[in-house]
C-alpha cells in the first residue's frame, strides 16, 4: 500500500510541471485526451435536441393545428393559428424523431422496449444483461 501512495505522489509531483492529474485513476491524464459527451455521435445528439425540442413545444403545435383545421370556427381564428403554427420550429413534430439505438445510435433494427439495436439486444441477452430475457431453447 505505502508502494501505490509513495508512485501516486512522484506522479503528482511530476504532474505539476506535465499535465493536470486526475485522483480517481491514480494517474496523470494526457494532454491531448478527446473530450466526450453522453452521445455515441453527432446524430444521436441531434435526435436529443429533437426530443426538447418536442416536449417544449409539441403540446401548443398539437394545439395550433387543431384550431387550424377545425371547420366550425371563424376563419379568423384559423388564420391565427396558421401564423402561430409557421413560428413553431419544425423539430416540435413527432415525425423527426428518430428511434435510435442507445448505445451505437443505429437507426434500424431496433428493439423499442429496451431501445437497443438487435445487435446489441442479442449480445447483452446471451450474457444475462437485461432482465427479464431468455434464449430460445426447445
Amino acid at each position: 500500500m505505502a508502494f501505490i501512495i509513495n508512485a501516486f505522489q512522484r506522479c503528482k509531483a511530476l504532474a505539476k510541471f506535465q499535465t493536470p492529474v486526475n485522483d480517481t485513476c491514480l494517474g496523470v491524464l494526457p494532454c491531448y485526451q478527446q473530450i466526450r459527451n453522453k452521445w455515441p455521435d453527432f446524430r444521436m445528439k441531434k435526435d436529443a435536441r429533437k426530443r426538447n425540442t418536442l416536449k417544449e413545444y409539441g403540446v401548443y403545435k398539437l394545439r395550433y393545428n387543431a384550431l387550424r383545421k377545425n371547420n366550425i370556427i371563424p376563419l379568423e381564428i384559423q388564420e391565427i393559428a396558421d401564423k402561430e403554427i409557421y413560428n413553431c420550429p419544425r423539430d416540435a413534430s413527432i415525425t423527426r424523431i428518430v428511434q435510435r439505438c442507445q448505445v451505437t445510435s443505429r437507426p434500424r433494427g431496433n428493439v423499442k422496449r429496451w431501445r437497443l439495436s438487435r445487435i446489441v439486444f442479442r449480445h447483452l441477452a446471451d450474457y444475462n444483461k437485461l432482465a427479464g430475457v431468455q434464449r430460445a431453447m426447445w
